[in-house]
């Protein structure tokens, strides 16, 4: 297939292993092994592409080729498409609308050649997408319920519908538009492959799928709103028919607005790519027509006549080229000119120009936007006309970045300036997970929607101490007009904080009582015998023979899951790490399995349990499988922690200590033996976890006395 291999769909080493169930190894030797073996069409020297159809060819003729599932080959297709994964994405994306709501059109289409198939699809298209517009302006119109019993359609609004009369943005590209035929040829396989995938998990969770498989394989691209946080923020904005979301992205905070009867939603977003991707995200996702743009929103608003009933915005944080020079006479800017680094503030005010009078607009905000002394005229302003109405202090974890708690601000156009107004400051960082697992989402919401309901319907909220006040405007209205709730909410009450520390104080006694039940006898010196010379076996030696299989972690694949770190093995935690998308398979811990770092010098060895079970097996990390005929996992895991037995198989260099975990020992006993040590090794690990958990338990009581003492909530008698 020469003449068509600048329009193939390519496919790495990689992925050409999993299409074989293989390892890389194996696809090399395959290369250098067989002449007719496919050249590279693409790629690097180090890390080359191959054309997909003449791998699958080689591989049948070879009768190499795997039962691949099908959302494997479907994902394999998309991301090694010719015109790449977005474009790809998009096409299908059409098809699933397509499929979704008018999905007799797509079995006529579908019918016959594959050149028949992309030389009718644009057609068929046109009843769920807009027409190409001639001179390319207007937006992306998704109406998938369509108006009474007219077809569902999307198309392009004309250019003046949502223009002010007084200035014209500039021509923005609709946000989706029917593909022409010769762009969608080569995607005609991966079409019906979608489709089929469509058959079996539905046209919605197809795309959900896909979407989700390309995020993950490329983080660092896109500022994701976790569905979470997003569905909080649905939730502060309240019941809305009319909700705007003007940094879009792919569409999660739209997303997770409840349906109402008659609702419809605007989005809008820079980066086309991303517009079209939300805008069939949304389409597929909801009854309600979406309105959706691409194009710069402070720049070239789409909807400057909108007046929504609720704006939601995760904006971009630290913009400095947002237009600043350009916008400096714009009628949003109502609370002032923001300056050139305050980015944020222009979001906040191009929401509260784009909702009705007493409309809600939800936004996250970096801290630093509640406390910059370039941004307090514009605070001042926006507290003196009610306009804000909350700031809530997130969690760390709730969204990238994961290192910084956040704040939400939760705003409202004034219908009449308030006669007390008052704004309720909130700090929900209490609900932190441990680790890197994520919040306590749960009690972040419970604590947040309560106090904001409470504050909202009366206009004020009794203290919550250490979590929610109300502060008049007037305390918050000084030189600096910080607004960081840390900095304005009460110690937890007398009653609070001693109801904790007597807690923790009960949790760290039963805890210290059960350590003393744990903790092993007394050694009988008249029962020890001397060091006897056993037949020995090493690591290395079961794994050839099958005793155990041995793997080396370090690979995130594909699958969102918690990784297993070499620091929670040191530290007995569960697992907290992450791992960027790989084209390797990622190592899956099973209950049973030994996990031994190598690094650090450390006599360590974890057997996994059914609460650890699952997690992807992170970097520095070596698991064992022990054989259960052969081997009992609590006796290999004991006598892995020898400490001479981890110094004989280390190496030393000047920085670090590396093990080698082939050349770990163990004797070689009888099962029932190993299982007599198994139980002892087992014991001693309770005990060891008991101690770690009174040391936590400890160091929280000690702290907590601290903090009570030096702010008057325990007495020092």
């Amino acid at each position: 297939m020469p003449e068509k291999r600048d329009s193939a769909t390519e496919v790495t080493a990689a992925g050409i292993a999993r299409l074989a169930g293989v390892g890389r190894a194996a696809v090399s030797n395959w290369r250098r092994r067989h002449a007719d073996f496919p050249k590279p069409v693409g790629g690097t020297e180090a890390s080359p592409s191959f054309a997909l159809a003449e791998v699958e060819h080689w591989l049948r003729l070879h009768r190499k080729l795997a039962e691949v599932p099908l959302r494997e080959r479907v994902w394999q297709q998309l991301a090694g498409h010719p015109d790449g994964p977005v474009t790809a994405l998009t096409h299908a994306g059409c098809v699933l609308l397509l499929i979704h709501e008018r999905s007799p059109v797509w079995l006529e289409v579908s019918s016959g050649s594959d050149e028949r198939l992309a030389a009718l699809l644009p057609e068929a298209l046109e009843q769920v997408l807009p027409p190409r517009p001639d001179d390319g302006t207007g937006d992306a119109r998704v109406n998938p319920s369509g108006a009474g019993n007219a077809p569902s359609a999307v198309h392009s609004a004309p250019h003046g519908r949502h223009t002010a009369p007084t200035a014209a943005p500039e021509p923005r590209a609709a946000a989706v538009r029917p593909p022409a035929a010769p762009r969608l040829l080569p995607s005609v396989p991966l079409l019906r492959g979608v489709a089929e995938l469509a058959a079996d998990l539905g046209a919605r969770q197809t795309f959900e799928f896909l979407l989700g498989r390309h995020l993950d394989a490329h983080p660092r691209q896109y500022t994701l709103t976790p569905a979470d946080l997003a569905g909080l923020m649905a939730d502060l904005a309240g019941p809305a028919r009319t909700v705007l979301d003007p940094a879009c992205g792919t569409g999660a905070l739209l997303r997770a607005v409840t349906p109402r009867p008659g609702q419809r939603l605007y989005a809008q977003e820079s980066s086309p790519e991303l517009a079209a991707l939300a805008a069939l995200r949304l389409a597929l996702h909801t009854r309600a027509p979406v309105h959706a743009a691409a194009g710069d929103t402070l720049r070239a608003d789409a909807h400057p006549e909108l007046r929504a009933d609720a704006v939601l915005c995760h904006p971009p944080f630290n913009e400095r080229n947002w237009g600043h020079d350009e916008l400096a006479y714009d009628p949003r800017w109502e609370y002032g000119f923001p300056a050139r680094t305050e980015s944020e503030l222009a979001w906040v005010q191009h929401a509260l120009a784009r909702v009705r009078d007493g409309g809600t607009a939800v936004l996250l905000m970096p801290p630093a936007a509640a406390s910059r002394r370039s941004g307090r005229r514009i605070r001042a302003d926006l507290l003196r006309r009610g306009a804000l109405r909350a700031v809530v202090a997130l969690p760390a974890g709730a969204a990238p970045p994961y290192n910084i708690p956040l704040h939400l601000w939760v705003l409202r156009r004034p219908e009449q300036a308030p006669t007390h107004p008052e704004v309720l400051l909130a700090d929900a960082g209490r609900f932190a997970g441990e680790g890197r697992g994520g919040p306590d989402w749960q009690g972040v919401r419970e604590a947040v929607l309560d106090a904001w309901r409470a504050h909202d319907r009366d206009g004020r909220l009794d203290e919550r101490p250490g979590l929610a006040r109300s502060v008049p405007v007037v305390e918050l209205l000084d030189d600096d007009v910080d607004l960081a709730p840390a900095r304005h909410l009460p110690p937890p009450t007398a009653a609070d904080g001693a109801g904790r520390l007597a807690d923790v104080h009960e949790r760290l006694g039963e805890t210290l009582r059960l350590t003393a039940e744990l903790t092993p006898p007394p050694v009988d010196p008249a029962r020890s015998a001397a060091p006897g010379r056993r037949p020995l076996t090493t690591v290395g030696e079961l794994a050839r023979t099958g005793a155990l299989v041995m793997r080396t972690g370090g690979n995130g694949g594909h699958a969102r899951l918690p990784v297993l770190t070499d620091h929670d093995v040191l530290s007995g935690t569960d697992p907290s790490g992450t791992l960027p998308e790989s084209d390797e398979e990622a190592v899956l811990t099973a209950p049973g399995d030994v996990v031994v770092p190598v690094l650090g010098g450390g006599s360590v060895a974890r057997v996994v349990d059914r609460a650890t079970a699952g997690a992807v097996l992170g970097r520095n990390l070596v698991l064992l499988r022990p054989d259960p005929a052969a081997l009992d996992p609590w006796f290999l895991a004991g006598f892995l922690r020898g400490t001479a037995n981890h110094r004989q198989a280390s190496s030393y260099a000047s920085t670090a200590t590396r093990l080698d975990v082939r050349r770990l020992q163990l004797p070689r006993l009888p099962m029932d033996e190993q299982r007599r040590y198994g139980a002892r090794f087992r014991d001693l690990d309770a005990f060891e976890r008991a101690l770690r958990r009174a040391g936590r338990l400890g160091e929280q009581l000690v702290r907590g006395m601290y903090d009570g003492l030096t702010d008057g909530t325990v007495a020092p008698d």
